[in-house]
């Protein structure tokens, strides 16, 4: 039985094919009892959900179809629900906004974590479970963190067994965290050809690893369609995304170290380290623990706190063994002990945002992001050192904690959304000028008179629109050359001279026909250089025949 879907904006459409009746889509459904006749019903059901392309950010993902763009937050984890009430009890210094954000926490978010079986073949567990269900036998089994693999910091990386390389962790995390929902989502659908993936990873990460959407752009996406009705009032402006959250942010690892610290100078180092080695699970909850109680209800507001006591006998009787002394097992922390955690960290967040701002004079808003993006305490030093004639506002988006998915699955649907980039490298090419002695060290003279050096295109710093192209013209060094080779360079100097000098590095060449030799050296050769969306084109013309030459490299070359 075929089932065709229309829309239409006529009140009293009567037929298919009238003007004014548009197909939405259609689809088939298979009716094998012909031996019933038709006797056989079928029930047809039109649900208006959250339909949504694909996107990933950190531990939790956002989705939608192409056909009906409303992004939805992936909510539903492997036995999350269930050992939530375990990780965050309600206390009673729990605000119904604490709570709210916990909720959230807890729905659009799950550990980055996979748990494989002894041949590292299978995953048996991911999320949540893998870190509830781990062993001190198992624990080599465990793999976390991986996203850290495609940053360059290697000594810093996380633990990656010998028989997985991430690439393979990363896919495997992918499949089991997005398939199933997908496809339960939409049955029949291809998964590995009709799904689009927008993978957005951290600003400062190799370029090789986001070929596809920096966070920072999926954020300041998601902060702009969220102010929709306002946008006439951004258009031309500047406004800054501060993005306070996440595993991989150095300042989040800060935070959590201190709360550690601070353990370790209560209960020791030597039971921490037992705890964490023989019962990582726990560990974890031990953190997401202090993250709901102390994180987000302080203020930095000595009379809105309320003394936080940790029960470890009651809470985390793992843990229990390894302390002696029984006088240790209740923890308080108080105003002061809290305060001093958060203040460094929160510093340096005023440093960075500080460092931004004076790039740009002609910001005025703000908008905060992620996790920590809901703290009181952060809040308010923001607003206290930024909050004056010149930004006029600090904004929270809606569900701050999936902004970056959101933002890239908004992306994934309408790339416009991307204008233009600043760029990270300076970009130019290797090209012949006159030998000077009195800044060419002799050994650089070539037989002609001339020195190979680097010349810029496009600075680093540059803000560059989509498809904007840069320009430049040159003629070959020798009169009989039948040939020209053109190598494009990046590097990140201010001043870079050679094409070989330190911290310049090729993104690619070609070679250019010049078959006029009777022309000498009178000879021009166009050449352009295009920052596209997605890649970088290269373009020369020989002007005097008019041959075209073009290639294009990868922003991950």
């Amino acid at each position: 039985m075929w089932y065709q879907l229309l829309i239409t904006e006529n009140e009293d459409a009567k037929y298919c094919d009238e003007e004014g009746v548009k197909p939405l889509g259609d689809f088939i459904v298979d009716l094998p009892d012909t031996h019933l006749g038709k006797d056989r019903k079928v029930y047809f059901e039109l649900c208006f959900g959250e339909m949504e392309i694909q996107a990933y950010a950190k531990n939790g993902f956002s989705f939608a179809h192409i056909s009906n763009p409303v992004v939805a937050t992936n909510d539903e984890w492997p036995e999350q629900d269930q050992t939530s009430t375990s990780v965050a009890p309600k206390y009673d210094n729990d605000n119904s906004e604490n709570v709210e954000y916990w909720d959230q926490m807890e729905k659009l978010k799950t550990n980055t974590v996979l748990k494989y079986d002894d041949i590292f073949e299978n995953v048996e567990y991911w999320g949540f479970p893998a870190l509830t269900k781990i062993s001190k036998q198992k624990e080599e089994n465990l793999v976390e963190l991986f996203k850290l693999h495609l940053c360059d910091k290697k000594p810093d990386e996380p633990f990656l067994p010998e028989k997985l390389t991430y690439k393979k962790v990363i896919t495997d995390y992918f499949n089991e965290m997005v398939k199933k929902t997908v496809t339960t989502r939409w049955p029949g659908i291809e998964y590995n050809y009709q799904v689009l993936f927008v993978l957005a990873v951290p600003a400062e990460f190799p370029e090789n690893s986001k070929v596809t959407l920096r966070e920072s752009e999926a954020a300041a996406i998601y902060c702009l369609d969220t102010i929709e009705t306002k946008i006439q009032d951004y258009i031309g402006k500047s406004f800054l995304v501060v993005d306070c959250g996440g595993g991989t942010v150095d300042l989040t690892i800060r935070k959590l170290l201190k709360f550690i610290k601070f353990l370790e100078t209560k209960i020791g180092n030597s039971a921490i380290d037992n705890f964490k080695k023989d019962h990582y699970g726990q560990y974890q909850l031990l953190i997401h623990e202090f993250c709901r109680n102390v994180k987000l209800p302080f203020t930095g507001i000595e009379e809105d706190y309320k003394n936080y006591e940790l029960d470890i006998k009651r809470k985390f009787p793992s843990l229990k063994k390894y302390i002696n002394n029984d006088n240790k097992l209740k923890i308080k922390f108080t105003f002061e002990d809290v305060k001093k955690m958060f203040d460094p960290v929160i510093s340096e967040v005023i440093k960075l945002i500080r460092e931004q701002l004076d790039h740009d004079e002609t910001c005025s808003t703000m908008f905060l992001v992620g996790g920590f993006s809901e703290s009181k305490y952060l809040q308010k030093r923001i607003e206290e050192e930024f909050i004056n004639n010149r930004i006029k506002h600090i904004l929270v988006p809606q569900k701050p904690i999936a902004a970056v998915a959101r933002g890239a699955v908004k992306y994934g649907i309408n790339k416009k959304f991307i204008k233009n980039r600043v760029l990270k490298y300076t970009y130019g090419r290797s090209t012949l000028r006159p030998y000077d002695e009195s800044i060419d060290p002799p050994e650089r003279k070539r037989e002609s008179g001339h020195v190979l050096v680097f010349k810029s295109l496009a600075k680093k710093g540059t803000i560059v629109e989509v498809d904007q192209k840069f320009s430049q013209t040159s003629h070959p060094e020798n009169s009989d050359q039948s040939a020209m080779w053109y190598q494009i360079l990046i590097t990140e100097n201010e001043d870079a001279k050679y094409c070989d000098e330190e911290g310049v590095k090729p993104l690619g060449d070609f070679i250019i026909d010049l078959p006029d030799t009777h022309l000498g050296k009178d000879r021009k050769v166009y050449f352009e250089l295009c920052f596209g969306e997605m890649e970088i084109q290269a373009y020369a013309k020989n002007v005097n025949n008019g041959l075209n030459y073009k290639t294009t490299f990868n922003y991950s070359n």
